[in-house]
């Protein structure tokens, strides 16, 4: 199986001495399994392995690990594939509401007794290499893997109301998606996929509408 040198760096980061690596478990190969905990290491794709997990879940206790870069630096390699052309930190700052760029594939697993979420803040580096040709938006510069360099912090969520925890106290009710946006100074296509989730968590209900906007209010 190949592996990218993020997630290996990571599975090693998050083991333990008396963890199994790489055991197969109902048809499936499971990063980690410590006593009855299956652990899956997910850099990226909820959504490749929705159907995995939906499965698990129902006879086994499954904590999906996400790394979520804080700091990044974009590392260019030269032509020989070794040196490097330049290494520069990257403006863009992670933060733990960027999981649900990913947890919208998956919401409705947070319900589940069984699953539980771990995000990782971390430092990476983002090595490219130049490919002529392609992505013409970075001039043909790709991403060629990703490296681990620190983990800052973590945040486990093992059910709907510690991910409605991100909600901000001070939110005025009823609320529209520019609103949440607007408050928690992210993108409002990020605020559309909090509130999807939660929706789906039950812990916010849509209850009408401000021109074209969906109102919600907390219902927990």
């Amino acid at each position: 199986m190949s592996e990218t040198l993020l997630h290996a760096a990571l599975k090693a980061w998050y083991g333990m001495p008396n963890d199994q690596i790489e055991v197969p478990v109902d048809g499936y190969i499971i990063d980690i399994v410590r006593d009855d905990l299956l652990i899956e290491v997910q850099t990226q794709h909820f959504g490749s392995i929705r159907s995995k997990l939906a499965d698990l879940v129902k006879t086994h206790a499954v904590r999906l690990v996400h790394p979520i870069a804080r700091e990044k630096w974009i590392v260019k390699l030269a032509p020989d594939g070794q040196s490097h052309l330049s290494r520069r930190k990257s403006p863009k700052r992670g933060k733990v509401l960027h999981l649900f760029d990913e947890l919208v594939y998956v919401p409705a697993l947070m319900s589940n007794p069984n699953f539980s979420l771990e995000v990782l803040l971390i430092q990476e580096e983002e090595i490219r290499r130049h490919e002529p040709g392609r992505r013409w938006r970075r001039r043909g510069w790709v991403t060629h893997e990703r490296r681990l360099l620190q983990v800052l912090d973590s945040r486990l969520f093992c059910a709907p109301e510690d991910v409605h925890e991100l909600l901000p106290k001070e939110m005025l009710q009823p609320f529209t998606t520019s609103d949440l946006a607007a408050i928690l100074e992210v993108p409002r296509r990020l605020a559309q996929k909090m509130t999807y989730c939660l929706r789906e968590m039950g812990t916010i209900e849509a209850v009408g509408k401000e021109g074209n906007a969906i109102l919600y209010v907390r219902s927990c």
